[in-house]
């Protein structure tokens, strides 16, 4: 059941590289599936979660789309092999680790894991 005032979608831009190479990019490192709504839409149903950062050295400067994985190496791997830049290596934060990458439209995304 849905409620109002709970977060329910993340849309991400897509502007900086093509549709289909960010599909393929996904695909690749996550196994993503998508729905197509025309040819410059496309919906991908993943999981939500969230967060807010009130410390000004750690806070992203835009929203950081986060991202779980059950092997952090392996994630890693995937996402360096899919085509993403990799702009920050694996390193711990309080209770955990995780990496920042940036995908083919230039997103900036993080990959946590325990």
């Amino acid at each position: 059941m849905k409620l109002s005032g709970k977060l329910d979608y993340l849309e991400m831009p897509a502007t900086g590289g093509t549709l289909d190479r960010l599909k393929a990019f996904y695909s690749a490192a996550f196994a993503w599936s998508f729905t197509d709504y025309g040819p410059t839409y496309s919906a991908f149903s993943e999981g939500l979660d969230g967060s807010f950062q009130a410390d000004s050295d750690e806070a992203p400067a835009k929203p950081l789309p986060v991202l779980y994985s059950q092997d952090l190496e392996d994630t890693l791997d995937a996402v360096a092999n899919a085509g993403g830049a990799i702009v920050r290596p694996i390193f711990p934060f309080p209770g955990s680790r995780r990496f920042h990458f940036v995908d083919p439209a230039g997103n900036e995304l993080a990959v946590w894991g325990e």
